[in-house]
């Protein structure tokens, strides 16, 4: 069974605040994934889910659908790369496979994957 180390989970609000501003985002109609390349947060995550979404049971859901859509293909996630994951407002009524499934396909795209280079010449 796969587990998401605490070690991994970007926690100081200034790793985040550096890869909003500098990662490069992709998005799906779920949350929207920023990819970060730098030493600094190197094989991280951070989850986050906005007071738009609702009250704290809202957005704790939608954090934990979130972790469990990462946790189960982080093996296949490069180590080179920083990664959040940030909710949006369609993620309030999905299911966890729907999830799963916007993860594989964005990180695709994003080519977060080992096996997976990033597409050129498109850009979300």
């Amino acid at each position: 069974m796969l587990t998401l180390p605490r070690k991994r989970i970007i926690k100081r609000r200034s790793d985040f605040q550096r890869v909003y501003r500098i990662g490069r985002s992709y998005a799906s109609r779920y949350f929207v994934l920023y990819v970060f390349p730098a030493a600094g947060v190197r094989g991280r995550v951070g989850f986050a889910a906005g007071k738009k979404l609702g009250c704290a049971v809202v957005r704790n859901r939608v954090k934990r659908l979130l972790r469990e859509g990462y946790r189960l293909h982080q093996d296949l996630v490069r180590e080179d790369v920083a990664l959040l994951l940030v909710g949006r407002k369609a993620m309030v009524e999905a299911k966890s496979q729907a999830i799963e499934k916007a993860f594989l396909k964005v990180g695709k795209k994003a080519g977060i994957f080992a096996s997976s280079a990033p597409e050129k010449g498109k850009r979300s």
